[in-house]
């Protein structure tokens, strides 16, 4: 059985919404075991025994999330080296564009020598003022949708061995 692995960090909910989205959808997914896990808890042996991944977090000042960067950092050297090859996909929910979030861990993905098997979600909730940016989010239907389809297909790629 192949497994994917869904690391995530949220503060305010909507990544949590987002990651949920995909892991549920993933789980659909016949010959898949889905493993939702939040960056603070996630391990180097869990990045081992993953034969795929999504790496969801919100922008925090047009970065990663600390927890995120936090996860990296202490999983990184650990699977250096062995897990190239493996296929990877990104979730970013920000308050602007969350390109910056995305190429940082694209460039950590790319040190891992994972391969991108999707385009980035960024889902912009749009939120600039340091209420709204602390406020719960509650990220629309047809985001949460795409975030589903992503889980969904890597998950079938996984189980079909197309990655």
């Amino acid at each position: 059985m192949k497994t994917l692995l869904i690391v995530y960090h949220t503060r305010t909910g909507g990544t949590l919404q987002m990651a949920t989205a995909a892991a549920e959808a993933a789980r659909a997914e016949a010959g898949v075991e889905t493993r939702l896990i939040r960056a603070g808890e996630a391990t180097p042996d869990d990045v081992l025994g993953a034969d795929g991944y999504i790496f969801a977090c919100p922008e925090n000042l047009a970065a990663l999330s600390g927890e995120m960067k936090e996860f990296f950092d202490r999983c990184y050297y650990p699977v250096l080296g062995r897990i190239e090859g493996r296929p990877y996909a990104l979730m970013v929910c920000a308050g602007s564009d969350g390109e910056n979030a995305v190429r940082q861990m694209a460039r950590i993905a790319t040190g891992w020598r994972l391969k991108a098997v999707a385009d980035p979600i960024i889902v912009n909730t749009a939120a600039q003022t340091p209420e709204a940016i602390l406020a719960p989010k509650t990220i629309p239907e047809p985001e949460l949708a795409r975030c589903a389809e992503l889980g969904q297909a890597l998950a079938a790629g996984l189980a079909l061995g197309v990655f």
